[in-house]
């Protein structure tokens, strides 16, 4: 056996004190006795990742996506979900071919857990950084062909938009879970689309109209219901510090952390694409030319650290990318931390930064290119 030499263990949803001891690729036992420091947690687990590391996901072939999981491993994700931002629909289709025809991920390779498709039925008033010209406003036929083309497992969607709640079923029909965003919806939009089985918020805060005192908006209503899955950008540039403590105060238990991250993740500054997109990064934030903020560059483990600086308690800052996300993704066997279970852990100092990242009971080297 090999022991972690931390001081606690995040175990269903709480911190237990003690040990981790890892043996022939998996955890041999949690709670063990000893003096340590910094916590084991399961490997992170990303719902919204466009790119990382140089890679796009829209346009990556399957030696690109490869690469870009790998990249995301040594930065502590061990799940993901590859996310399609809106573009032609021929596009779309071939991305989601490639990506569904995947071999397994080995490993040194964050695993995929299906496919986000972010678009194309979003609201052209809160488009983000989404090429207009490509919008579609609802038709079932056209979703349909995307959920055949391979492995969708959370669309976004503007609510407000006629046809939308048929959609919303449709998804829920195939086992697809339903995000709200880049929509100008109202408080009764919101209702409607989850009691037709919506069941998140993408990205909260933006793409979407302002909290008022009489408009709540998406935002707004996403926080005041009991059901609704919250995510939230990671990086500091998206959301301001005080509307991240707003969120997990309002939404205690159901908030999740999103990298949004673009190719240019990990990198310098510089000119990328996010999709068909332009992408200019300077001093770390990444614009279109007509200045709007497109993604982000930081890896989802700069938000654990930032959490931590915020005040919010450390278990419920560990599930924000761990077991939430799971739960939000209906997958079982990730966001788990259990002896008998694999050794493909993170351990966090403790001001929550990543220490060691374990795949399969081995260190990785996170001096690679993508690790930082």
């Amino acid at each position: 056996m090999k022991r972690l030499g931390v001081a606690a263990a995040f175990v269903d949803g709480r911190l237990v004190a003690g040990d981790v001891a890892v043996r022939d690729r998996e955890i041999a036992a949690v709670g063990l006795p000893g003096r340590g420091s910094g916590v084991a947690i399961p490997g992170l687990i990303d719902a919204q990742a466009n790119g990382f590391a140089g890679v796009d996901a829209l346009t990556a072939d399957h030696d690109e996506l490869r690469q870009l999981g790998a990249a995301l491993r040594r930065d502590g994700v061990g799940a993901y979900q590859p996310t399609l931002i809106t573009a032609p629909e021929d596009d779309l289709i071939a991305a989601l071919r490639r990506i569904g025809s995947m071999p397994e991920a080995s490993s040194e390779e964050a695993s995929i857990v299906g496919v986000h498709l972010e678009g194309p039925f979003l609201s052209p008033k809160r488009p983000g950084a989404h090429p207009v010209e490509y919008l579609r406003a609802p038709d079932a036929a056209l979703l349909e062909r995307l959920l055949d083309a391979g492995p969708v497992s959370m669309v976004t969607l503007a609510p407000e938009l006629p046809g939308a709640l048929e959609l919303i079923r449709l998804c829920v029909a195939r086992g697809t879970v339903v995000s709200l965003g880049h929509s100008d919806a109202g408080a009764d939009d919101v209702s409607r689309a989850l009691a037709a089985g919506a069941g998140a918020v993408t990205h909260l805060f933006n793409a979407m109209a302002p909290l008022s005192a009489r408009a709540p908006g998406l935002a707004g209503a996403a926080l005041a219901s009991d059901g609704c899955g919250i995510q939230l950008i990671a990086d500091s540039s998206n959301v301001a510090d005080e509307l991240v403590r707003l969120a997990f105060n309002a939404a205690p238990g159901r908030c999740s952390l999103v990298s949004d991250a673009i190719a240019a993740a990990t990198l310098s500054d510089g000119s990328y694409h996010l999709g068909p997109v332009e992408v200019e990064v300077r001093d770390g934030v990444p614009r279109r030319r007509d200045g709007t903020i497109a993604g982000a560059v930081a890896p989802l483990a700069t938000g654990l650290v930032r959490l931590r600086r915020l005040g919010i308690e450390p278990a419920d800052a560990i599930a924000a990318v761990t077991s939430r996300p799971a739960r939000l993704l209906r997958r079982e066997g990730i966001g788990d931390l259990r002896p008998g279970g694999p050794a493909d852990l993170v351990v966090l100092d403790d001001e929550h930064r990543i220490r060691t990242v374990l795949a399969a009971g081995s260190e990785l080297d996170r001096d690679l290119a993508g690790a930082r």
